[in-house]
């Protein structure tokens, strides 16, 4: 059986250590040197950059996030092994992990690091698929011929060099198509690479609950589990008639999953239609005080967003989920793109007050849509708002602070809340 040491790249039959090395860090599979589409996701990015840059946090528990009041961005494996959970309610992972060590996102330094590894991707094969600043899609074929390697071989090396020259690692899910792919690379993480062939796909499938399926929350997974469905075995029962009418779209697209079927191809050229946050509450809530400081972080994420991409936005959108799973959705245009976060976060909490609902709710979010360059943000200012220049102008002078000083350099009252 093909096999391939993911330290020394060195290609090998089936065997627990490498000859050349003696590295136990091998992956085999009878597919392994044929498939093509692949799925990189980095290992708790957010944590391991700030552990990377300070070494003195190198075996401790980190959590991403903010204040007592906030929640958790994400956290490393040791706050993990305790419980720690992204979206989780700050006071919750500090009672789960009480000398965790809190650190305030730094999305400049973020953004910077993963255009570093996109370069590293672009180097494989010019089609690459980001998902966000830490996760991409890539499809190598017909680049063997290129790199004198199968991709599996050339994914080994550029987790390797993500290793060796920027301190952070990655895991790999190589497969025939993308969703496959993102199964892989949640299989055996950190630092994995699982392979899943064409051959043993239905009997991989077969047991595995839905849950398993990229965008199926909470709310999804309940709905199908009302009509029986819990496993891919039993989505295999439903015909694809009876998908579709239950569940519509959803139900078409299942059929296809269920089978392990998915034509999407990896798209390296889609313009980004809209960037968004949002997060599940841990428990339900409906403390405006609670909800106007998630609302301010939501709208600081995207902006930081956004500026890092060069972008701006006209559509601000605000998405809220009550506790009986009813979605209750509001936006506005403005006259001009925005990328600052003071005015999205007005924008918003005034979509929130409109909405005249006292909740509870179990989700928020906040979006920016109708994109386009940074050239062409903020520059007829806000006349019903003679403020908004100044709040602007300083917002761009904290930004510059913090990429000196750190993300905690200056912070906002409302972000602790």
């Amino acid at each position: 059986m093909p096999g391939l040491c993911r330290d020394c790249l060195t290609c090998l039959d089936d065997q627990r250590r490498c000859p050349s090395c003696g590295s136990p860090r091998i992956t085999s599979h009878p597919e392994l040197f044929d498939l093509t589409i692949a799925h990189m996701d980095c290992d708790a990015f957010y944590a391991s950059v700030e552990k990377r840059d300070n070494p003195e946090l190198a075996d401790k528990p980190v959590i991403i996030g903010g204040g007592k009041r906030g929640v958790v961005s994400t956290a490393c494996y040791v706050a993990r092994i305790r419980g720690v959970r992204s979206a989780m309610p700050m006071f919750k992972a500090l009672q789960l992990c009480p000398d965790a060590i809190v650190i305030r996102p730094r999305m400049s330094v973020y953004a910077e690091v993963s255009r570093e590894i996109r370069k590293m991707m672009d180097e494989l094969t010019p089609v690459v698929e980001p998902l966000s600043l830490d996760e991409a899609f890539m499809d190598l074929s017909g680049t063997q011929r290129l790199h004198g390697a199968p991709p599996a071989v050339m994914l080994a090396r550029l987790v390797k060099r993500m290793k060796d020259e920027l301190g952070l690692t990655g895991s790999i899910g190589l497969s025939h198509n993308k969703f496959l792919a993102k199964v892989a690379s949640d299989l055996d993480k950190p630092r994995g690479f699982s392979v899943i062939g064409k051959a043993e796909t239905a009997s991989f499938l077969h047991d595995k609950p839905v849950r398993l399926i990229w965008g199926i929350g909470p709310a999804a997974q309940e709905s199908l589990e009302r009509a029986g469905i819990r496993t891919f075995s039993d989505l295999l029962r439903w015909d694809q008639e009876a998908l579709t009418a239950r569940f519509g779209s959803t139900g078409y697209r299942l059929w296809h999953l269920a089978r392990g079927q998915d034509k999407r191809r990896v798209s390296a050229h889609e313009p980004m239609k809209s960037i968004s946050n949002e997060t599940t509450f841990f428990e339900d809530t409906a403390s405006t005080m609670i909800l106007d400081g998630h609302i301010w972080r939501m709208s600081e994420k995207v902006a930081d967003r956004a500026k890092a991409k060069g972008l701006a936005g006209r559509v601000i959108t605000l998405k809220l989920k009550k506790a009986n799973h009813k979605i209750i959705t509001r936006r506005v245009s403005l006259r001009d793109p925005t990328q600052i976060a003071d005015r999205i976060y007005r924008t918003a909490r005034a979509l929130f007050d409109q909405v005249g609902d006292k909740g509870p709710y179990r989700l928020l979010g906040c979006g920016l849509s109708d994109l386009c360059n940074e050239d062409q943000a903020d520059i007829s200012g806000d006349l019903l708002d003679p403020g908004a220049a100044q709040r602007s102008q300083a917002e761009r002078a904290t930004d510059e602070i913090r990429k000196r000083f750190g993300s905690d350099a200056i912070l906002k009252g409302r972000a602790l809340r």
